[in-house]
């Protein structure tokens, strides 16, 4: 799940193990997404799902953030991450 979230930085990281391209061993990797051992990929994870729940008109509860709530015909629908 966590590499689908959208960095909102700049990450760099060295390459990886393993990858070797010819006169660019001293070259850096950019991120485009995150992964997973990254301090920022639980965040932006729950940034992503939380404007997707949002946009389908859960509402997040006041009292907790990983409790949203829909009223459909009267029942409501709950989901607890």
């Amino acid at each position: 799940a966590f590499l689908h979230g959208e960095l909102g930085e700049d990450i760099n990281m060295e390459q990886p193990e393993g990858f070797f391209v010819p006169g660019k061993e001293n070259l850096v990797c950019r991120l485009k997404k995150s992964l997973y051992g990254l301090k920022q990929s639980p965040r932006q994870w729950y940034k992503r799902f939380d404007s997707f729940m949002l946009s389908q008109k859960f509402r997040r509860s006041n009292y907790d953030s990983c409790v949203y709530l829909k009223v459909v015909d009267g029942s409501a629908i709950y989901l607890l991450l």
